[in-house]
């Protein structure tokens, strides 16, 4: 695995972070136009970012065993991460608004901005340069079916004015995209829109760009509001961020392993169980009014503590694949 390019990725994030703090301290982000943000991201960026990762996609018959061997193997794991998390929350007492942020984090994980390079740098050398991402753009297919479905009714519960109903399951921001991905890469033999009309590809490329950059501008406004100290001080951040960024991993990356997997599987499954929270948590919860600043504390903390735990877990696997 390249480390150098995992602690690249983890210190860019960090310096969007400090980016977002410093424009909330003087007055260019603000309560409006952050979400503001946050809802363009959502509507339009995450699900551009969707169509054009699997519409970008190679089509060829190696590639199409991978990408629903892919999908099966996230299927299963966040329907897993969601079980864990949903009993691990159970134990939790105070605050209902943060144990929905806590248990939401627990199963959402950055699979996208930092999930995407890490596969790549775990596979150029044995699979090839792309083979990493290629895993990602459909491992994301679970992440958002799952988040706009399992990950709202979390959010809802105890709110009359978020409802989760059979149409808002079918037709979200999340289901609607992965079908029209889905369907583009599996007409690609037949007619590739992207290839035929360039200006598409480039557009969705585009909207979906702004995703990283603004997401984490938002997390680190937030975090600006929130007195230093309390950022560092807040006990049930550590527990999540070890249980999000260590006990996570480490069980998948045995329960991978007892299955059978791979080992190509297996470090790409504990790769995205060891990814920091997702930065969506922080626009839905700004958008909701859940906690945004916990929220925040949560993406930025398990994002710098990442650092640290990602190469350790990432080690892990390799040993165990070694077994």
């Amino acid at each position: 695995m390249n480390f150098s390019a995992l602690l690249s990725i983890i210190l860019t994030l960090f310096l969007l972070l400090v980016c977002g703090l410093v424009a909330r301290k003087v007055g260019v982000i603000n309560d409006a136009s952050s979400k503001g943000l946050s809802r363009l991201i959502i509507s339009i960026g995450q699900p551009a970012m969707i169509i054009a990762a699997l519409a970008s996609a190679e089509y060829t018959k190696e590639n199409l065993t991978v990408a629903w061997q892919v999908t099966l193997i996230s299927f299963a794991m966040h329907s897993l991460l969601a079980l864990l998390a949903f009993g691990i929350c159970r134990l939790l007492k105070k605050n209902p608004d943060q144990i929905k942020i806590f248990e939401f984090s627990l199963v959402f994980g950055n699979c996208g901005f930092i999930g995407f390079p890490i596969l790549d740098s775990i596979f150029e050398k044995s699979l090839g340069p792309g083979a990493g991402s290629f895993m990602g753009a459909f491992y994301v297919i679970s992440f958002h079916l799952f988040l706009w479905t399992w990950g709202i009714i979390i959010l809802a519960r105890g709110r009359e004015d978020i409802r989760m109903t059979p149409k808002k399951a079918i037709f979200n921001y999340g289901t609607i995209p992965c079908a029209i991905g889905v369907a583009m890469y599996l007409f690609k033999p037949i007619f590739d829109i992207t290839a035929e009309f360039d200006f598409l590809g480039k557009s969705l490329n585009y909207l979906g760009n702004l995703c990283t950059p603004i997401s984490v501008l938002i997390t680190g406004a937030l975090l600006a509001t929130l007195p230093l100290q309390k950022i560092f001080t807040n006990k049930r951040i550590y527990l999540h961020a070890a249980i999000k960024l260590l006990a996570l991993p480490v069980i998948f990356c045995f329960l991978a392993k007892l299955c059978g997997l791979s080992d190509t599987y297996l470090l790409m499954v504990v790769a995205m169980a060891g990814v920091p929270s997702a930065a969506t948590i922080t626009m839905l919860a700004e958008l909701y009014d859940i906690e945004p600043a916990y929220a925040s504390q949560t993406v930025g903390m398990t994002s710098v503590l990442s650092t640290a735990t990602l190469p350790v877990v990432m080690l892990l696997a390799e040993w165990v694949c070694t077994i």
